[in-house]
Parts: C-alpha cells; sequence; structure tokens
C-alpha cells in the first residue's frame, strides 16, 4: 500500500510574494526556523517513501491566505492536494471554501487553537459558521479540527446539526493517556468513536507524546483501533513543524504501528487518507 501524507505543511522562502499574516498575530518558531518550499517537500517525500501528501495550510505562518498551498498542488497535481483554512465567521465563507475547492484543495481545518493561540475557541460553532458545516456536509469537504477535549461539547452539536460532514480530529485533539488502560480520563475521547463520521489524525504528538505515563504504543494506539477501527484512523507527517527528517518521522510513526496488524497499517498508513481525500487516488 502507498504511504499517504495527511499533515505536512509547506512553507515558501519568499515572504514578499508569500507575506506572513498568522492567526493571533504571532508565527510559530518552526515556520520560522524551518521554511520547506514544495521542491524541499517532494525531495523529502521521495526520500522517505511517501507517496501522495494532503498539505495542511500553516495557519501560524499565512492565516487563511493559501495561495502558496495552491501553488504546491497546481506544481505536482499528481502529489499534492490541501486541506485550507477560511475565515468561518465571515459572510463569504462558502465562497471562499468553493474557490479554493476550484484550486485543487480537498479539505478545510479549523485551527482552534494551538501553541500560538493557546486554550479552546469556541467560535466555530457561531451560527454565522452554519452556511459553510452545510456545505461542507453537501459536497462532501471533510473538516480537521484542530482542537482539545473543551470543545467537544461544541463539537457533539455540530456533529447533531450537520451529520453528514466528516470530522478530523487533528493529533487526536490531543488526549491525556497517561492513566493507562482503560484510559479513563479519555472517555469522552472514546465515546465520539460512536459517531461514524468522526476521524483521526495520529501524528508525531501522539506518536512520542511528553509522558506515555501507564500507557504504551500498543495499549493506547490498540485501544483506538479497536474503539474507531483503522479505516477511521490516518497518519500525517506534521513535518516539519515536527522536528527531524520526514524519514525519521514515518519510522517512529511505523514502529508504534508495528503491533498493528498489516491489514490496519495499511488503512492507517494509506488507505484512510484515500477515503477522506479522493482527489489522492490515481
Amino acid at each position: 500500500m502507498a504511504i499517504i501524507d495527511i499533515h505536512p505543511h509547506v512553507i515558501a522562502t519568499d515572504n514578499v510574494r508569500y507575506p506572513l499574516q498568522p492567526l493571533g498575530g504571532n508565527q510559530s518558531t518552526w515556520s520560522r526556523d524551518r521554511p520547506t518550499p514544495y521542491e524541499a517537500m517532494i525531495a523529502a517525500m521521495d526520500k522517505a517513501g511517501v507517496a501522495k501528501s494532503a498539505i495542511v495550510q500553516a495557519s501560524t505562518a499565512y492565516g487563511h491566505d493559501n495561495s502558496y498551498v495552491a501553488e504546491a498542488i497546481a506544481a505536482h497535481p499528481k502529489r499534492f492536494t490541501g486541506v485550507f483554512s477560511i475565515d468561518m465567521l465571515a459572510a463569504d465563507n462558502v465562497a471562499k471554501m468553493k474557490h479554493w475547492l476550484e484550486r485543487g484543495f480537498a479539505g478545510m481545518r479549523l485551527f482552534t487553537t494551538g501553541s500560538t493561540m493557546p486554550g479552546q475557541a469556541t467560535w466555530f460553532d457561531d451560527p454565522r459558521t452554519y452556511p459553510a458545516w452545510q456545505y461542507a456536509g453537501e459536497a462532501g469537504v471533510p473538516v480537521c479540527m484542530q482542537m482539545t477535549p473543551q470543545g467537544f461539547p461544541q463539537l457533539r452539536a455540530l456533529m447533531g446539526r450537520f451529520p453528514k460532514v466528516k470530522i478530523i480530529l487533528d493529533h487526536l485533539a490531543r488526549p491525556t493517556l497517561t492513566d493507562g488502560p482503560p484510559f479513563a480520563a479519555d472517555q469522552e475521547f472514546f465515546a465520539l468513536a460512536k459517531n461514524p463520521n468522526i476521524y483521526l489524525k495520529l501524528t508525531p504528538i501522539n506518536v512520542s507524546p511528553k509522558d506515555w505515563g501507564k500507557a504504551s504504543p500498543p495499549s493506547f494506539f490498540g485501544a483506538l483501533i479497536a474503539a474507531y477501527g483503522a479505516n477511521r484512523i490516518a497518519w500525517g507527517s506534521n513535518f516539519p513543524a515536527t522536528e527531524g527528517t520526514l524519514s525519521e518521522i514515518l519510522n517512529k510513526a511505523q514502529a508504534a504501528l508495528s503491533f498493528a496488524s498489516a491489514a490496519d497499517r495499511d488503512w492507517i498508513f494509506g488507505k484512510t487518507a484515500l477515503e477522506l481525500y479522493p482527489r489522492l487516488k490515481d
């Protein structure tokens, strides 16, 4: 099975043509220190053995201007699709979605928390966002949520209102996991598995957490596969936000999932990505 990455970022070295305008006003350290043009991304993918990627908009560098990702897609349409970001509270949110979809994007990402914007924002369930959520469901546009469990109440309400939308939890929404099986502190997270439209994005933040506590990769990821099914879990590198080469990041993820069956690994490292982003199919 071809390996597909659903969470890399590209950063241009030309800040005049692609001006920095990070959400929250603070550029992320990684985007400043490790700019990675899309040609460098292609080289890293070739070296790591990654066939295709769904490039995620670097909101902490470019905000809602997805132009550089669009250029990457246009340059390598057989290797890339993209996940755009928009202002969900704007009156033209649906028009903006259609614009970026026409430029080769296949998904949308909502940045509601992060290193440059700590806490958990709640704007994503504002009624002004409803037209965009409705269109995402109608057009089959999966929505990545950069969020924490503190936002689950709003997320559950949105899923009830817009049941057709596929939701992808970036970084697994940062579960606690340290208490180990049966992961009592993460029961709200595991309960979301009952909704068939919830998908998980497994990244280095999950593969190499600060502290495993009483958990381990087999116990935690095994519980994820049991609850959600491997067909709702997809790997994302977070490269270059995560330090190290793409090859090193992939190798660590493959080692952490080495206990899983070959069929489950095929889903996590490729097949689930194709279900979420059909544009990546040959």
